[in-house]
């Protein structure tokens, strides 16, 4: 199981799942797997009505949260974002790869009925951008990695916030409640889980602690659903109250089938849309706001804002970049992938039309930002190579 915890697959089972799920779509018998993908598995008598479609967005995609939750953590205590002067480079340049691709959204967008749609092109797909970077990134220096994989996650964090708060309504805050105590309960038995807990050197079985650990999990997520916010929230919680070393063990167990499973499958499904046949002048303005706002928002706001971030945090921050690696980064950040397609459900839930143009413009604009990025990561990894820069000093963003 140990190759599917690569960067490297990871990416690549992304992007045969996605071309997979649209070249299938759009085959003779493409629409009736549309169809089978929404048709609701009826479990309304225990309050959940949910698709095929939804099962994967909704509830596997949760696992994947619980991962980048767990991430998140080991960060902030122990990473590259555990004090304000290391975190605010990178959350910088995370807030200008969020910003300005939404105001080119909002550009195109403006006046219209979709310019809700405005935090789609704001996400980068952490997975797929590693992935890349460890293809194409041999040589590259050990802070690019990095500096990306800290914007990263501060850039999921705001799009956890921005799912949390944009796409929630009709809050039922007795179900919101009911989860707030499995998510603190599931916190506190964690703790069970730590090394040198009294149940660990009481040498006591670890699967009850396994097994009281899933059952509230499962609580959490489903009393989470019935609250009305977005039910991938609860694997943010749960990646939070976690104990670290436990959730660490957690997330490592689960990587592969969140790597190898969850993310295909969920990169199949949202990609099986039909190709509109329709002149571009046709097309929704949202599609083009995606289109440009990932490779072009995400590059110029990560790389231009995250300058002016790196002249600011040059005193205090522990993390040198050069410009020109920067804009690697703001390269790669246009790779929008799994969670821009989920703001795309998120956002046109009920306009499917315009969802699957919004879904087609995902794919394209992550498409360019992967071809566009991989080159670039290319290039700059010669030039390390030809100068025997591996350890990455020097340059203007050197300090």
């Amino acid at each position: 199981m140990n190759f599917l915890r690569s960067e490297r697959m990871s990416a690549a089972l992304l992007l045969i799942a996605a071309v997979l799920g649209l070249v299938i779509a759009n085959l003779p018998f493409g629409p009736r797997l549309i169809e089978l993908k929404d048709e609701h598995l009826d479990l309304t008598w225990i309050g959940l009505d949910l698709s095929a479609g939804h099962w994967i967005s909704d509830g596997l995609l949760a696992i994947f949260f619980f991962i980048v939750a767990v991430e998140l953590k080991r960060e902030l205590v122990i990473g590259e974002l555990n004090s304000p002067s290391k975190a605010m480079a990178p959350a910088i340049a995370a807030v200008g790869g969020v910003v300005v691709p939404a105001v080119i959204f909002v550009a195109f967008t403006a006046g219209t009925d979709t310019v809700d749609g405005w935090p789609i092109p704001t996400a980068t797909d952490i997975a797929f951008a590693l992935g890349v970077l460890a293809i194409f990134g041999t040589f590259l220096p050990t802070r690019v990695r990095v500096f990306l994989l800290a914007l990263a996650v501060l850039d999921d964090l705001i799009a956890i916030l921005i799912i949390a708060f944009f796409f929630t309504s009709d809050v039922d805050f007795a179900s919101l409640g009911f989860a707030t105590m499995a998510i603190a309960l599931f916190g506190a038995f964690s703790r069970l889980m730590k090394p040198r807990s009294p149940w660990i050197l009481s040498r006591r079985p670890h699967w009850p602690i396994i097994v009281v650990l899933t059952v509230l999990a499962v609580l959490a997520w489903y009393f989470v659903y019935r609250s009305g916010v977005h039910a991938t929230v609860a694997g943010v919680a749960l990646g939070l109250v976690m104990a670290r070393r436990p959730g660490g063990r957690s997330a490592h167990a689960l990587e592969p089938w969140s790597n190898g499973v969850i993310l295909p499958l969920f990169a199949f499904s949202a990609a099986m849309v039909v190709v509109p046949r329709v002149s571009p002048s046709a097309l929704d303005p949202a599609f083009w706001g995606i289109l440009i706002g990932l490779p072009v928002g995400k590059f110029i706001g990560i790389t231009v804002v995250g300058a002016l971030g790196g002249f600011v945090a040059r005193p205090k921050s522990g993390t040198p970049l050069r410009l020109s690696d920067l804009a690697i980064v703001g390269a790669l950040g246009g790779i929008g992938f799994t969670v821009s397609l989920l703001m795309n459900e998120l956002a046109f839930a009920g306009r499917p039309g315009v969802a699957d143009e919004g879904t087609l413009a995902v794919l394209l604009g992550s498409g360019v930002a992967i071809v566009l990025s991989s080159v670039a990561v290319n290039l700059q990894s010669r030039r390390y190579r030809r100068r025997g820069e591996h350890a990455g000093v020097g340059g203007p963003f050197a300090h």
